[in-house]
């Protein structure tokens, strides 16, 4: 049985053209966009969102905000530190 390995700047151009072709432009380059690499150090960045609160903190923080949007019929802001 014999494979064909094709290079990755055709399989890239032919993935994206199929892409294109099922979903458009905007979508695809939306879709594309889930992983690209970001910016920053999350690690970092996440330590110090979190700084001083254990997950215990993190989750009521968590469902006080739901419970708080879903009286208001509002989505959910994400958790803050609470500083």
């Amino acid at each position: 049985m014999s494979v064909h390995i094709q290079p990755i700047a055709e399989l890239t151009h032919r993935a994206t053209d199929t892409l294109i072709q099922e979903l458009g432009v905007v979508d695809t380059i939306r879709f594309l966009n889930q992983f690209r690499a970001g910016s920053g150090n999350y690690t970092v960045e996440r330590e110090q969102l979190f700084e001083g609160m254990s997950v215990k903190d993190i989750v009521a923080e968590i469902k006080a905000r739901r419970a708080g949007s879903a009286q208001q019929g509002a989505p959910a802001d994400p958790p803050t530190s609470g500083r």
